[in-house]
């Protein structure tokens, strides 16, 4: 497992290119557009997505599909609502890959997480899911990051797990795949509503609460789907949910922040835990789970329930047992 490219090249993708990139094994960063692509391998810079990282010798910068078909790992970087798409625009390279997932979010109408989007493409592609607390920022910046590497198949992830781990990137290895999918999805909606909290002034205590009972309705709605409730407190879930429900990297976070203010959110961000948001509560309905906090996400960020009155309706909920 020698060659390495990196399929999306936003912040994490290009984040992780550098982070990977050694001396003996070279990685590849794709993306879509030429023009931007080429302004990368020249510059040797990420200017839009993540300004300031000189991107190592190693790394070369294409959006020319046949590129993909060389490596022998493809990293998938893009947002879970595109995954479908990229796969079946990119079958034919990548059916033959060892293919991993590092986008983090529930597909709308489907109710499939980024592990199932692949199976449900490739059938029978060699798959895993990195997840877990790493900003790009961070990750660009040669910063000490643990993560976690979820693979159905013991063998492949410790493989991927010996390939892709580094003196910048320590990774956790899980069979559960379902709940480090779940982990690293329902988290994203967890951190809009602290952001929520903390944009409408309600405080510090108030955002421990959210963090703690969200925490709560992960493990329900993901222990129901299948996984393990000891990989929802390990890194792809709880330790996410720290990360994002308490930083301004977080873009989910901020957004959350921006409509609790009253403010419009920031245009042309992808914010996963939106779209997670419904279809979370889609999975839950059928799991017979409930989730209050990430209905009031759902609502607010929909425009359909004005802040205020998600407020009050969670504070009246009937009183229950912890």
């Amino acid at each position: 497992m020698n060659a390495v490219a990196i399929l999306g090249a936003g912040a994490f993708g290009t984040a992780l290119a550098s982070a990977l990139s050694r001396p003996g094994r070279p990685v590849t960063l794709w993306g879509r557009d030429p023009p931007a692509m080429a302004e990368i391998a020249r510059t040797r810079e990420n200017a839009r997505h993540l300004p300031g990282l000189r991107l190592p010798p190693d790394v070369t910068a294409t959006a020319e599909p046949a590129t993909l078909a060389a490596a022998d790992i493809v990293l998938l970087a893009v947002p879970t609502q595109t995954l479908a798409g990229v796969l079946a625009a990119h079958g034919a390279a990548l059916a033959a890959r060892t293919l991993v997932a590092c986008c983090k979010g529930i597909e709308l109408g489907s109710g499939l997480g980024p592990a199932g989007l692949i199976a449900r493409a490739l059938p029978g592609a060699r798959a895993a899911l990195l997840t877990g607390p790493g900003f790009a920022a961070d990750i660009g910046a040669g910063l000490p990051t643990a993560l976690t590497l979820a693979c159905a198949d013991d063998a492949l992830g410790a493989a991927l797990q010996a390939a892709l781990a580094g003196p910048v990137i320590r990774l956790y290895r899980t069979s559960d795949v379902a709940g480090a999918e779940l982990g690293g999805a329902l988290k994203n909606v967890i951190a809009i509503a602290a952001g929520l909290t903390i944009g409408a002034g309600l405080g510090d205590s108030a955002r421990a609460a959210v963090l703690t009972r969200g925490f709560a309705e992960m493990v329900r709605l993901a222990t129901a789907c299948g996984a393990r409730a000891e990989t929802l407190a390990g890194l792809s879930g709880l330790g996410d949910l720290v990360l994002t429900c308490t930083s301004e990297k977080s873009r989910n976070f901020t957004h959350g922040v921006a409509l609790g203010r009253g403010a419009v959110p920031a245009a042309g961000v992808t914010v996963e835990g939106v779209a997670t948001a419904t279809a979370a509560l889609a999975l839950a309905r059928g799991a017979g789970v409930e989730m209050p906090l990430a209905r009031t996400v759902a609502e607010v960020c929909a425009g359909t329930t004005p802040l205020n009155a998600a407020i009050a309706g969670l504070m009246a909920r009937p009183l229950k047992e912890e």
